[in-house]
């Protein structure tokens, strides 16, 4: 969809500073305003600051003539790091989610939460979808469950968008093995989880859709969406990917087992999250996970 199918926006993004925050600050253009703030510029667990956030870009996108939306990118991302810091983790994942919703639903302003595949168990044969029951292992997958049920029960118009293995501008798991294939001669990856990568560009442009539909009276009546690139790999077959892509000798890649690499936070062994809910929805479906990681690495 171009920036010209839909009403002028103005998109509010925490967690402006990741690499979805990143990507969707790039949007901005004449008829889209993006206003994303870093967890130094708005952290979602000061009250205040939240609600003051959301009335000011409020009054801000009226005065502009554009139609607001909230983009909640703002997230404690770090997997193994929680499970020894779950309060701070529930602190950012949820209670700052919950906050946020509150501040959309009394200002009336839409809000998009973006949450994560690790909501799963991880021991399914199928991929997930959105009605699926939910069985969070580790301390961030627990958390970012508990932050969805904050926002779904609200009273905002919210809509939870779940997405899995994101890359883009920053610190991410392409751009380590692209820093290991000139390290180490050869390389162990797990090959005993599975998901799909997503480019974080292409998940920035599906949500700005979404916005934009919101905003239009066309919103999708589902609560809940997955939305990730298309197909599914290993860890090992992606860094496996990384290194053709980069011309380096995929062989260099040796696969491994979990068990060999044990870490902190338990790993979802099977994340592979359904794009039927996006598609049903009527919203483009994101580039196979291949065809994105050729473009990023080009």
């Amino acid at each position: 969809m171009s920036e010209g199918d839909g009403q002028a926006l103005s998109l509010l993004v925490p967690g402006g500073g990741g690499q979805l925050g990143r990507a969707l600050a790039a949007l901005a253009s004449p008829s889209v305003g993006v206003v994303a703030f870093g967890s130094a510029e708005l952290d979602l667990t000061r009250t205040g600051a939240v609600v003051d956030a959301v009335s000011a870009f409020a009054e801000g996108a009226k005065s502009a003539g554009r139609k607001p939306v909230v983009v909640n990118a703002a997230a404690y991302t770090a997997v193994d790091a929680a499970e020894t810091d779950e309060r701070r983790a529930f602190a950012v994942n949820a209670d700052g989610p919950r906050v946020l919703a509150a501040a959309c639903a009394s200002r009336r302003v839409p809000l998009v939460h973006v949450s994560t595949d690790y909501v799963f168990p991880g021991d399914g044969d199928r991929p997930y979808e959105p009605a699926d029951p939910l069985g969070p292992r580790s301390a961030y997958g627990r958390t970012k469950a508990a932050g969805e049920d904050a926002v779904l029960g609200s009273g905002a118009r919210s809509w939870i968008v779940r997405t899995s293995w994101v890359y883009g501008e920053g610190k991410n798991f392409v751009e380590t093995i692209r820093r290991l294939a000139g390290e180490r001669e050869t390389l162990s990856v797990v090959d005993d989880q599975r998901g799909t990568p997503t480019l974080a560009a292409d998940l920035a442009a599906g949500l700005f859709e979404l916005a934009t539909r919101i905003t239009a009276g066309d919103a999708p009546q589902a609560p809940v969406l997955h939305c990730s690139g298309a197909g599914e790999v290993t860890w090992y077959g992606f860094a496996r990917a990384i290194f053709e892509e980069i011309g380096a000798d995929p062989d260099r890649v040796r696969p491994c087992t979990t068990a060999e690499f044990p870490r902190p936070a338990p790993r979802p062994a099977y994340s592979v999250l359904s794009n039927a809910s996006w598609l049903a929805a009527g919203l483009t479906p994101l580039r196979p996970w291949r065809e994105a990681l050729h473009s990023y690495l080009s």
